[in-house]
């Protein structure tokens, strides 16, 4: 937000507009803490591949997704191993 204001030509500082937010009830949207915690009421599947031999390619895939924060946004990654 005070990136934005001072490219708007406002002249303020963080605390400013830390401030300002509070008086004003805002709050930043971020990830809260203890994200990865899983729900009471989740199922727990089952490690499918626990003693199973790779020993080919093609057999097993994975995939992973994240988003990573820009200075302006964020992107997604995705990874996918073989």
């Amino acid at each position: 937000m005070t990136v934005w204001l001072r490219g708007q030509g406002h002249g303020v500082n963080r605390k400013r507009v830390q401030r300002l937010m509070q008086i004003l009830g805002l709050v930043a949207m971020v990830p809260g803490p203890n994200t990865s915690k899983k729900h009471p009421q989740h199922k727990v599947y089952p490690y499918l591949l626990r003693g199973l031999a790779i020993v080919r390619p093609n057999q097993v895939w994975s995939t992973d997704i994240t988003y990573i924060r820009l200075a302006h946004g964020f992107m997604y990654l995705v990874a996918i191993i073989d």
